[in-house]
């Protein structure tokens, strides 16, 4: 199988295509992210430019692996943060004996491994799940009006309620299906092929489940099963990045996607919340917004901010997250003006726009006869763990004195 290797938001030299892998690799822009244009000449060579997704997938004969410029292990922990894992949750896939640099689905499949034998190493989790079924002897609880309706007065089999103590559990669940999901993508490493396979075969009595991408169930934990949270966290990470069979037409195509505009929108939403202590209601994010934000006033302008505070139906602070380098000198107008409109509809003094790399610090733009302070400010996403925490204090300070603006306008007005 044939391999391409990309980075993210980087042109690729000239590549020769065959009249098949182009026609294959057209079809599949919208999920790669792909720009692909002709490099001139008459060998139908092309240079290929992804932008923000990042991760490997897999269409039959060519592989297409987007390597992220982020290490590893930081892509991995910011998406688990963005789903709702505790900051204290980290992934190193550098303690591993990769050969070579691996792309994130071939380092995914040795960290499940090893985090799924850490939580094996004291017996597989088990716990209670009520079931509910006719039986010839009485267990649990009588469903009577069950038995009644379905058996007709037939005293045998008798409909009852019970737990059961059972390692068909949700967490065995999520790591099963993250295994079998890692499984059906082609691995390079025959170690990973083994390891998966003995995931499966570990949690052989646990049910099979396809959870959707979108809907991948949460955990609770507790001091019965906090030895899980790693395990869980990484299988429900796979589970919402993997697709199987995706595309269109009779392209299809199997992979590890992951647009790092949207993880990086996420992680902020998630990381701001948790770090200013807000309910989700209150620091949503702009998929549930308590009410619609419109610029005009015939309602036809809809606006989605990506971070906003709120108390009730009113909005006090507004900010919008980009994951991208940027100059405080060159910040890009179209952002300002994105910004600037969700000050002006939500009827703020001001707003953040927060970019994902950058030069340190923060600047404002004052708005012309608008009254709109604009500040810009950048994340490191490349330092230590102990430095992005420390950005993301910083960050909330930034929000809150924002916050405090606004209230102060309101009481003045």
């Amino acid at each position: 199988m044939r391999t391409i290797d990309l980075t993210e938001w980087e042109s690729s030299d000239p590549i020769p295509l065959s009249a098949g892998e182009l026609t294959e690799l057209v079809g599949l822009r919208d999920e790669l992210k792909l720009t692909i244009e002709p490099a001139g000449g008459p060998d139908g060579r092309y240079i290929l430019r992804p932008s923000s997704t990042v991760g490997a997938l897999d269409l039959g004969g060519l592989s297409v692996a987007i390597h992220p410029k982020l290490p590893i292990g930081r892509v991995l922990n910011l998406a688990s943060w963005a789903m709702g894992s505790p900051r204290t949750v980290t992934f190193r896939p550098e303690s591993f004996d990769f050969t070579g640099e691996p792309t994130l689905v071939e380092a995914l499949a040795p960290m499940l491994a090893h985090a799924a034998r850490r939580a094996f190493a004291r017996g597989l989790l088990h716990g209670y799940r009520t079931e509910e079924e006719g039986l010839t002897t009485i267990r649990g609880r009588i469903r009577v009006d069950d038995q009644i309706r379905r058996r007709f007065g037939v005293p045998i089999p008798v409909e009852v309620r019970y737990d059961d103590f059972t390692e068909d559990i949700l967490p065995n669940r999520l790591v099963k299906a993250a295994a079998h999901r890692l499984s059906r993508l082609r691995l390079q490493a025959r170690q990973s092929r083994r390891d998966l396979g003995a995931i499966r075969a570990t949690l052989d009595k646990v049910s099979p489940v396809e959870f959707p991408r979108n809907a991948v169930p949460e955990v609770r934990f507790n001091g019965m099963n906090e030895h899980y949270r790693e395990v869980v966290t990484l299988a429900r990470l796979i589970l919402r990045y993997t697709s199987i069979e995706t595309g269109r037409g009779r392209v299809r195509a199997n992979g590890f996607l992951m647009d790092m505009n949207v993880v990086f929108q996420e992680f902020v939403t998630r990381a701001l919340r948790d770090e200013l202590r807000l309910t989700e209601s209150a620091f949503p994010s702009d998929r549930k917004l308590p009410r619609r934000i419109f610029l005009d006033q015939d309602s036809e302008v809809r606006l989605r901010p990506d971070l906003s505070w709120w108390n009730g139906s009113t909005c006090t602070f507004v900010g919008d997250a980009k994951y991208k380098r940027v100059e405080h000198k060159t910040v890009p107008n179209a952002d300002l003006y994105q910004l600037l409109a969700y000050t002006t509809a939500l009827d703020l003094p001001g707003g953040l726009l927060v970019y994902a790399e950058g030069e340190p610090g923060s600047t404002v733009h004052q708005v012309a006869h608008a009254g709109k302070r604009l500040e810009v400010t950048t994340v490191d996403l490349s330092g230590s763990i102990d430095d992005l925490h420390g950005e993301i204090r910083t960050l909330a300070g930034t929000v809150q004195a924002l916050r405090h603006q606004a209230a102060k306008r309101r009481q003045a007005a």
